[in-house]
């Protein structure tokens, strides 16, 4: 309950919340409220007006309706790589990070073995060699499987400091054994540190997918927030002054990334002695 008044009493996780929870909020309610269609209903690249808010795309389609459908899709990717890539780099960084000795050098070198190599060039080179079945899912797991690294290392750090305190030891006397340790008296201290690496995660995720699908890598046969921007850049858009083509799409992910970071920065400063003091 402190904790959450002290949240309360920060205007960056006001801000952030409010920005990233009513983005979340026009993704659920959004499609039930508005008419949406995905058909032909105008010309193309009709101009916003005319009961078109926000225009028509080169298919004269209600960009609207492909807004909100590409809201949903690349929110859904963002959570389930940053779900994935949290737990993996939870896993692997408190039980390193707890263990020490061998295990956790193996571990820490698996883990600088795939930070040496840059994300967004695996997830071009496997997103490639999918012609075809490249669908939201995959790609969010794709996402997930591939940026877990740093989390990883910031995790193994919390859990390094943790594993000399006395309640730790106590523990170790009273029998508990490793999964025992790490679940009851590791990761209920370290929780909200992960919490702000899945806020992160998320994000992440969503500028991993943007990026990839504006290249057209993405997702095939559906909306995403990256598709929108795709085809724009192909249909000649952006150098002819259509803004209404990719400025939205572009203002949707820069405020949903932006909320994301100052919640995160927010949780920092509440969590983080040193930056409370």
């Amino acid at each position: 309950m402190k904790i959450l008044k002290n949240l309360l009493k920060s205007p960056m996780f006001i801000i952030g919340a409010g920005l990233f929870f009513g983005t979340l909020l026009i993704a659920l309610i959004g499609p039930i409220v508005y008419n949406m269609t995905m058909d032909r209903v105008g010309a193309q690249y009709a101009a916003p007006g005319g009961g078109y808010l926000l225009g028509l795309d080169d298919l004269g389609r209600d960009y609207v309706s492909l807004l909100l459908s590409g809201l949903r899709s690349s929110l859904y990717v963002g959570f389930l790589a940053g779900i994935i890539a949290t737990t993996i780099g939870t896993l692997i960084g408190i039980y390193g990070g707890f263990r020490g000795g061998l295990v956790d050098d193996l571990l820490n070198m698996m883990t600088n073995l795939f930070v040496v190599i840059p994300q967004l060039v695996i997830l071009i080179l496997i997103s490639a060699s999918l012609q075809e079945g490249r669908s939201l899912t995959l790609i969010g797991v794709i996402i997930g499987l591939t940026g877990w690294t740093w989390s990883a290392r910031a995790v193994r750090a919390q859990a390094s400091a943790l594993k000399s305190k006395d309640h730790i030891s106590l523990a170790k006397l009273n029998g508990d054994n490793t999964l025992r340790v790490l679940l009851v008296h590791i990761l209920p201290y370290i929780f909200s540190y992960v919490f702000m690496v899945f806020i992160i995660q998320v994000a992440s995720g969503i500028l991993s997918e943007s990026a990839i699908s504006m290249i057209g890598l993405g997702p095939l046969d559906t909306v995403s927030l990256g598709t929108i921007l795709n085809q724009a850049k192909n249909t000649g858009a952006l150098g002819d002054g259509v803004w209404w083509a990719f400025m939205p799409a572009t203002a949707t992910i820069t405020v949903i990334v932006f909320a994301l970071y100052l919640l995160n920065t927010s949780m920092d400063g509440v969590f983080n002695p040193r930056l409370r003091k």
